[in-house]
Protein backbone atom coordinates (compact mmCIF):
# COMPACT_ATOMS: atom_id res chain seq x y z
CA UNK A 1 0.00 0.00 0.00
CA UNK A 2 2.95 2.59 1.01
CA UNK A 3 4.51 1.61 -2.78
CA UNK A 4 0.72 2.28 -4.04
CA UNK A 5 0.67 5.59 -2.40
CA UNK A 6 4.73 6.28 -3.52
CA UNK A 7 3.83 5.58 -7.04
CA UNK A 8 0.88 7.42 -7.08
CA UNK A 9 2.96 10.88 -5.76
CA UNK A 10 5.21 10.09 -8.52
CA UNK A 11 2.73 10.16 -10.69
CA UNK A 12 0.88 12.75 -9.61
CA UNK A 13 4.15 15.26 -9.30
CA UNK A 14 5.18 14.02 -12.96
CA UNK A 15 1.34 15.29 -13.78
CA UNK A 16 2.13 18.32 -11.93
CA UNK A 17 5.50 18.93 -13.81
CA UNK A 18 4.03 18.27 -17.29
CA UNK A 19 1.16 20.63 -17.02
CA UNK A 20 3.03 23.00 -15.72
CA UNK A 21 5.65 23.08 -18.71
CA UNK A 22 2.60 22.55 -21.28
CA UNK A 23 1.23 25.73 -19.25
CA UNK A 24 4.62 27.39 -19.79
CA UNK A 25 4.70 26.76 -23.76
CA UNK A 26 1.76 28.34 -24.20
CA UNK A 27 2.68 31.29 -22.51
CA UNK A 28 5.21 31.48 -24.49
CA UNK A 29 3.38 30.94 -27.68
CA UNK A 30 0.95 33.53 -26.86
CA UNK A 31 3.54 35.93 -26.22
CA UNK A 32 5.13 34.87 -29.03
CA UNK A 33 2.53 35.32 -31.31
CA UNK A 34 1.57 39.06 -29.43
CA UNK A 35 5.56 39.93 -30.64
CA UNK A 36 5.07 38.30 -34.17
CA UNK A 37 1.27 40.61 -34.21
CA UNK A 38 3.50 43.61 -33.31
CA UNK A 39 6.01 43.45 -35.74
CA UNK A 40 3.89 42.71 -38.57
CA UNK A 41 1.75 45.66 -37.54
CA UNK A 42 5.87 47.71 -37.81
CA UNK A 43 6.13 46.21 -40.94
CA UNK A 44 2.91 47.34 -42.09
CA UNK A 45 3.12 50.75 -40.95
CA UNK A 46 6.59 51.11 -42.41
CA UNK A 47 5.73 49.76 -45.77
CA UNK A 48 2.56 51.92 -45.89
CA UNK A 49 5.56 54.80 -44.99
CA UNK A 50 7.25 54.14 -48.18
CA UNK A 51 7.31 55.74 -51.43
CA UNK A 52 6.26 53.05 -54.08
CA UNK A 53 6.26 53.50 -57.90
CA UNK A 54 3.53 55.28 -59.77
CA UNK A 55 4.35 53.94 -63.31
CA UNK A 56 6.89 53.06 -65.75
CA UNK A 57 8.42 54.73 -68.75
CA UNK A 58 9.58 52.48 -71.36
CA UNK A 59 13.32 54.03 -72.92
CA UNK A 60 14.16 54.78 -76.31
CA UNK A 61 17.51 55.20 -77.59
CA UNK A 62 18.11 59.11 -77.91
CA UNK A 63 18.71 60.45 -81.10
CA UNK A 64 22.46 60.93 -81.86
CA UNK A 65 24.03 64.21 -79.93
CA UNK A 66 20.21 64.59 -77.44
CA UNK A 67 21.33 62.80 -74.22
CA UNK A 68 24.04 65.08 -72.67
CA UNK A 69 26.68 62.74 -71.21
CA UNK A 70 28.32 65.33 -68.98
CA UNK A 71 29.08 64.45 -65.19
CA UNK A 72 28.23 60.83 -66.35
CA UNK A 73 25.18 61.28 -66.66
CA UNK A 74 22.84 58.55 -67.79
CA UNK A 75 21.03 58.35 -71.30
CA UNK A 76 18.13 56.22 -71.64
CA UNK A 77 18.63 52.57 -73.11
CA UNK A 78 15.72 51.36 -75.80
CA UNK A 79 13.50 48.98 -74.17
CA UNK A 80 14.13 49.04 -70.93
CA UNK A 81 11.64 49.98 -68.14
CA UNK A 82 11.92 52.98 -65.75
CA UNK A 83 10.10 53.45 -62.59
CA UNK A 84 8.61 56.89 -62.01
CA UNK A 85 7.29 58.61 -58.61
CA UNK A 86 5.41 61.17 -57.79
CA UNK A 87 6.21 61.31 -53.73
CA UNK A 88 9.49 61.02 -52.00
CA UNK A 89 10.36 59.13 -48.85
CA UNK A 90 8.75 61.03 -45.08
CA UNK A 91 11.29 64.48 -44.88
CA UNK A 92 12.64 64.24 -41.32
CA UNK A 93 14.87 66.19 -39.12
CA UNK A 94 17.90 64.11 -41.16
CA UNK A 95 16.53 62.42 -43.97
CA UNK A 96 18.60 59.85 -45.99
CA UNK A 97 19.20 60.67 -49.32
CA UNK A 98 21.62 59.92 -52.17
CA UNK A 99 23.94 63.12 -53.91
CA UNK A 100 24.10 62.80 -57.71
CA UNK A 101 26.58 65.72 -59.50
CA UNK A 102 24.74 67.67 -62.29
CA UNK A 103 25.64 71.96 -63.91
CA UNK A 104 23.49 74.22 -63.64
CA UNK A 105 25.03 76.33 -66.06
CA UNK A 106 24.09 77.21 -70.17
CA UNK A 107 24.58 73.83 -72.17
CA UNK A 108 25.03 71.86 -68.86
CA UNK A 109 23.91 68.56 -68.40
CA UNK A 110 20.80 70.21 -66.69
CA UNK A 111 19.31 70.94 -69.64
CA UNK A 112 16.91 74.58 -69.59
CA UNK A 113 17.46 77.07 -67.05
CA UNK A 114 16.32 75.93 -63.40
CA UNK A 115 12.50 75.75 -62.67
CA UNK A 116 12.70 78.06 -59.70
CA UNK A 117 14.26 81.13 -60.73
CA UNK A 118 14.16 80.92 -64.81
CA UNK A 119 17.66 81.33 -64.23
CA UNK A 120 21.04 79.35 -65.12
CA UNK A 121 23.74 78.68 -62.45
CA UNK A 122 27.34 78.68 -62.23
CA UNK A 123 29.02 75.39 -61.09
CA UNK A 124 30.85 77.30 -58.31
CA UNK A 125 27.57 77.88 -56.70
CA UNK A 126 26.20 75.80 -54.25
CA UNK A 127 22.48 75.02 -55.65
CA UNK A 128 20.87 71.67 -55.91
CA UNK A 129 17.76 69.85 -57.31
CA UNK A 130 15.53 67.89 -55.21
CA UNK A 131 13.35 64.68 -56.91
CA UNK A 132 9.59 65.67 -57.60
CA UNK A 133 8.45 64.50 -53.90
CA UNK A 134 10.86 66.67 -52.13
CA UNK A 135 10.70 69.69 -54.63
CA UNK A 136 7.08 69.37 -53.84
CA UNK A 137 5.40 71.44 -56.90
CA UNK A 138 8.46 74.33 -55.64
CA UNK A 139 7.66 74.88 -52.06
CA UNK A 140 11.42 74.66 -51.66
CA UNK A 141 12.49 76.44 -54.32
CA UNK A 142 14.97 79.15 -53.26
CA UNK A 143 15.48 77.78 -49.62
CA UNK A 144 18.09 76.38 -48.20
CA UNK A 145 18.96 72.72 -47.13
CA UNK A 146 22.01 71.67 -45.37
CA UNK A 147 23.87 68.03 -46.46
CA UNK A 148 26.23 66.58 -44.41
CA UNK A 149 27.98 64.11 -45.97
CA UNK A 150 31.72 62.43 -46.30
CA UNK A 151 31.79 63.62 -42.49
CA UNK A 152 31.34 67.45 -43.45
CA UNK A 153 28.54 69.97 -44.26
CA UNK A 154 26.97 72.50 -46.77
CA UNK A 155 24.36 74.84 -46.91
CA UNK A 156 22.69 74.74 -50.49
CA UNK A 157 19.71 76.39 -52.35
CA UNK A 158 17.30 74.21 -53.85
CA UNK A 159 16.70 76.00 -57.72
CA UNK A 160 15.34 73.55 -59.62
CA UNK A 161 13.56 70.01 -59.75
CA UNK A 162 15.14 66.42 -60.28
CA UNK A 163 11.94 65.20 -62.43
CA UNK A 164 11.15 61.71 -60.89
CA UNK A 165 7.69 61.27 -63.30
CA UNK A 166 8.73 61.77 -66.42
CA UNK A 167 12.14 60.91 -68.73
CA UNK A 168 13.31 59.75 -71.94
CA UNK A 169 12.27 62.26 -74.05
CA UNK A 170 13.46 65.49 -75.64
CA UNK A 171 12.21 67.96 -72.53
CA UNK A 172 14.54 65.45 -70.33
CA UNK A 173 17.45 65.16 -72.23
CA UNK A 174 16.74 61.70 -73.04
CA UNK A 175 17.44 60.96 -69.69
CA UNK A 176 15.83 58.39 -67.51
CA UNK A 177 13.06 59.75 -64.42
CA UNK A 178 15.15 60.93 -61.33
CA UNK A 179 14.81 58.60 -58.29
CA UNK A 180 12.78 59.51 -55.42
CA UNK A 181 15.71 60.24 -53.17
CA UNK A 182 18.03 62.45 -55.37
CA UNK A 183 19.67 65.67 -54.15
CA UNK A 184 21.88 66.04 -57.54
CA UNK A 185 24.24 69.14 -56.13
CA UNK A 186 26.32 71.36 -58.32
CA UNK A 187 30.16 70.90 -58.50
CA UNK A 188 30.59 73.49 -55.34
CA UNK A 189 28.38 70.94 -53.24
CA UNK A 190 30.91 68.24 -54.13
CA UNK A 191 34.33 70.40 -53.23
CA UNK A 192 32.61 71.60 -49.94
CA UNK A 193 32.18 68.37 -49.05
CA UNK A 194 35.45 67.48 -49.75
CA UNK A 195 34.70 64.41 -52.06
CA UNK A 196 37.69 64.15 -54.24
CA UNK A 197 37.06 64.65 -58.06
CA UNK A 198 37.21 61.40 -59.35
CA UNK A 199 34.61 59.98 -56.68
CA UNK A 200 31.98 62.93 -57.42
CA UNK A 201 28.92 61.20 -58.98
CA UNK A 202 27.30 59.76 -56.16
CA UNK A 203 27.55 59.53 -52.28
CA UNK A 204 25.17 58.30 -49.53
CA UNK A 205 24.13 61.93 -47.21
CA UNK A 206 21.64 63.65 -45.39
CA UNK A 207 20.06 65.99 -45.87
CA UNK A 208 17.97 68.86 -43.50
CA UNK A 209 15.48 72.13 -44.29
CA UNK A 210 18.08 74.68 -42.96
CA UNK A 211 16.35 78.05 -40.33
CA UNK A 212 15.84 80.56 -42.31
CA UNK A 213 17.71 83.39 -41.28
CA UNK A 214 17.45 86.90 -41.67
CA UNK A 215 19.22 88.32 -44.96
CA UNK A 216 19.78 91.86 -43.98
CA UNK A 217 18.89 94.85 -43.07
CA UNK A 218 16.98 98.20 -43.47
CA UNK A 219 17.84 100.99 -41.25
CA UNK A 220 13.97 102.86 -40.39
CA UNK A 221 13.01 106.57 -41.42
CA UNK A 222 10.29 108.81 -40.20
CA UNK A 223 7.26 108.58 -43.01
CA UNK A 224 6.65 112.05 -44.52
CA UNK A 225 3.41 113.63 -42.92
CA UNK A 226 0.35 111.27 -44.43
CA UNK A 227 2.45 108.79 -45.83
CA UNK A 228 1.90 105.87 -44.00
CA UNK A 229 -1.53 104.48 -43.58
CA UNK A 230 -2.30 102.81 -40.41
CA UNK A 231 -5.73 101.52 -40.80
CA UNK A 232 -6.23 98.05 -38.99
CA UNK A 233 -3.54 99.68 -36.26
CA UNK A 234 -0.48 98.67 -39.46
CA UNK A 235 3.07 100.11 -38.07
CA UNK A 236 4.96 102.84 -39.39
CA UNK A 237 8.81 102.44 -39.69
CA UNK A 238 10.50 104.25 -36.72
CA UNK A 239 13.90 106.69 -37.52
CA UNK A 240 16.22 104.93 -36.96
CA UNK A 241 15.03 101.54 -36.08
CA UNK A 242 17.17 98.32 -37.82
CA UNK A 243 14.84 95.95 -39.40
CA UNK A 244 15.81 92.38 -40.46
CA UNK A 245 14.85 91.47 -44.10
CA UNK A 246 14.37 88.10 -45.18
CA UNK A 247 14.83 85.89 -48.52
CA UNK A 248 13.23 83.38 -46.97
CA UNK A 249 10.29 81.41 -45.02
CA UNK A 250 10.41 78.57 -42.51
CA UNK A 251 9.79 75.53 -44.41
CA UNK A 252 6.29 74.17 -45.56
CA UNK A 253 4.22 71.25 -43.64
CA UNK A 254 1.39 69.70 -43.78
CA UNK A 255 0.60 72.39 -41.16
CA UNK A 256 2.54 75.59 -41.22
CA UNK A 257 2.70 77.76 -37.87
CA UNK A 258 2.50 81.21 -38.84
CA UNK A 259 1.46 84.52 -37.35
CA UNK A 260 -2.20 85.93 -38.62
CA UNK A 261 -2.31 89.62 -39.68
CA UNK A 262 -5.09 92.53 -40.96
CA UNK A 263 -4.78 93.90 -44.12
CA UNK A 264 -7.25 95.54 -46.29
CA UNK A 265 -7.03 94.77 -49.90
CA UNK A 266 -9.33 97.81 -51.13
CA UNK A 267 -8.50 100.65 -52.71
CA UNK A 268 -6.99 103.33 -50.91
CA UNK A 269 -6.59 100.46 -47.39
CA UNK A 270 -3.47 99.89 -45.57
CA UNK A 271 -2.48 97.07 -47.84
CA UNK A 272 -0.95 99.46 -50.61
CA UNK A 273 -1.46 99.46 -54.31
CA UNK A 274 -3.45 96.97 -56.46
CA UNK A 275 -2.72 92.67 -55.20
CA UNK A 276 0.91 91.99 -57.36
CA UNK A 277 -0.99 88.66 -58.29
CA UNK A 278 -4.00 89.95 -60.56
CA UNK A 279 -3.36 93.44 -60.53
CA UNK A 280 -6.78 94.31 -58.63
CA UNK A 281 -8.21 95.03 -55.31
CA UNK A 282 -10.71 92.92 -53.15
CA UNK A 283 -13.19 93.73 -50.98
CA UNK A 284 -12.64 93.15 -47.69
CA UNK A 285 -15.77 90.97 -47.30
CA UNK A 286 -13.23 88.52 -49.83
CA UNK A 287 -11.31 85.77 -47.85
CA UNK A 288 -7.61 86.71 -49.46
CA UNK A 289 -4.40 86.45 -48.35
CA UNK A 290 -0.57 88.21 -48.94
CA UNK A 291 2.12 85.95 -48.05
CA UNK A 292 5.54 86.87 -46.72
CA UNK A 293 8.41 86.58 -49.30
CA UNK A 294 9.00 82.97 -48.93
CA UNK A 295 6.19 81.73 -48.85
CA UNK A 296 4.82 83.65 -51.82
CA UNK A 297 7.89 82.40 -53.54
CA UNK A 298 7.87 84.69 -56.66
CA UNK A 299 3.75 84.31 -57.15
CA UNK A 300 4.28 80.20 -57.66
CA UNK A 301 1.00 80.28 -55.01
CA UNK A 302 -0.31 83.11 -56.93
CA UNK A 303 -4.73 82.63 -57.13
CA UNK A 304 -4.45 79.02 -55.55
CA UNK A 305 -5.99 78.51 -52.23
CA UNK A 306 -4.92 77.61 -48.45
CA UNK A 307 -6.37 76.63 -45.94
CA UNK A 308 -5.79 78.30 -42.45
CA UNK A 309 -6.57 76.92 -39.00
CA UNK A 310 -7.13 79.27 -36.49
CA UNK A 311 -9.10 79.79 -32.93
CA UNK A 312 -10.94 76.24 -33.34
CA UNK A 313 -12.17 77.29 -36.60
CA UNK A 314 -10.51 76.91 -40.65
CA UNK A 315 -11.53 78.77 -43.31
CA UNK A 316 -10.31 78.63 -47.22
CA UNK A 317 -8.64 81.93 -48.70
CA UNK A 318 -7.03 83.01 -51.85
CA UNK A 319 -3.34 84.11 -52.13
CA UNK A 320 -3.35 87.21 -53.98
CA UNK A 321 -0.31 89.85 -52.80
CA UNK A 322 2.93 89.35 -50.84
CA UNK A 323 3.93 90.80 -47.85
CA UNK A 324 7.25 91.96 -48.67
CA UNK A 325 10.07 90.24 -46.35
CA UNK A 326 13.13 91.85 -48.22
CA UNK A 327 12.13 95.88 -48.59
CA UNK A 328 10.52 98.35 -46.60
CA UNK A 329 10.23 102.27 -44.78
CA UNK A 330 9.65 103.65 -48.54
CA UNK A 331 7.22 105.01 -50.56
CA UNK A 332 6.99 101.53 -52.47
CA UNK A 333 5.97 100.07 -49.39
CA UNK A 334 3.52 102.69 -47.94
CA UNK A 335 6.55 103.54 -45.03
CA UNK A 336 5.91 100.21 -43.81
CA UNK A 337 8.79 97.51 -42.28
CA UNK A 338 9.72 94.84 -43.99
CA UNK A 339 7.22 91.96 -43.06
CA UNK A 340 8.45 89.35 -41.26
CA UNK A 341 9.66 85.72 -42.48
CA UNK A 342 5.97 83.68 -40.88
CA UNK A 343 3.39 85.95 -42.06
CA UNK A 344 0.02 85.38 -43.76
CA UNK A 345 -2.00 88.69 -43.82
CA UNK A 346 -5.45 88.33 -44.35
CA UNK A 347 -8.63 90.35 -44.69
CA UNK A 348 -11.04 90.58 -42.62
CA UNK A 349 -13.65 87.98 -43.98
CA UNK A 350 -10.76 85.68 -43.00
CA UNK A 351 -10.89 87.02 -38.97
CA UNK A 352 -14.74 86.48 -39.42
CA UNK A 353 -14.75 83.05 -40.88
CA UNK A 354 -12.27 81.93 -37.85
CA UNK A 355 -14.54 83.57 -35.11
CA UNK A 356 -12.32 85.93 -34.06
CA UNK A 357 -14.10 88.74 -31.70
CA UNK A 358 -13.45 91.97 -33.76
CA UNK A 359 -11.50 93.97 -30.68
CA UNK A 360 -9.26 90.97 -31.00
CA UNK A 361 -8.08 91.12 -35.06
CA UNK A 362 -4.98 92.02 -35.43
CA UNK A 363 -2.42 88.84 -34.33
CA UNK A 364 -3.31 84.89 -34.10
CA UNK A 365 -0.92 82.39 -33.81
CA UNK A 366 -2.23 80.14 -36.96
CA UNK A 367 -1.84 76.55 -38.71
CA UNK A 368 -1.89 76.79 -42.72
CA UNK A 369 -1.99 74.46 -45.67
CA UNK A 370 -1.98 74.46 -49.39
CA UNK A 371 -5.93 73.63 -50.17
Amino acid sequence: MLLCIKHLNSTTRETDKRQRETQKMKSFFSKGFILAILLLSICLVSEAQQCRPSGRIRGKKPPPGQCNQEDDSDCCKAGKMYPTYTCSPPMSGKTQAYLTLNSFEAGGDGGGPSECDGKYHNDNTPVVALSTGWYNGGSRCLNNIRINGNGRSVVAMVVDECDSTEGCDADHDYQPPCPNNIVDASKAVWKALGVSEDNWGGLDITCEAQQCRPSGRIRGRKPPPGQCNQEDDSDCCKAGKMYPTYSCSPPTSGNTKAYLTLNSFEAGGDGGGPSECDGKYHNDNTPVVALSTGWYNGGSRCLNNIKINGNGHSVVAMVVDECDSTEGCDADHDYQPPCPNNIVDASKAVWKALGVSKDNWGGLDITWSDA
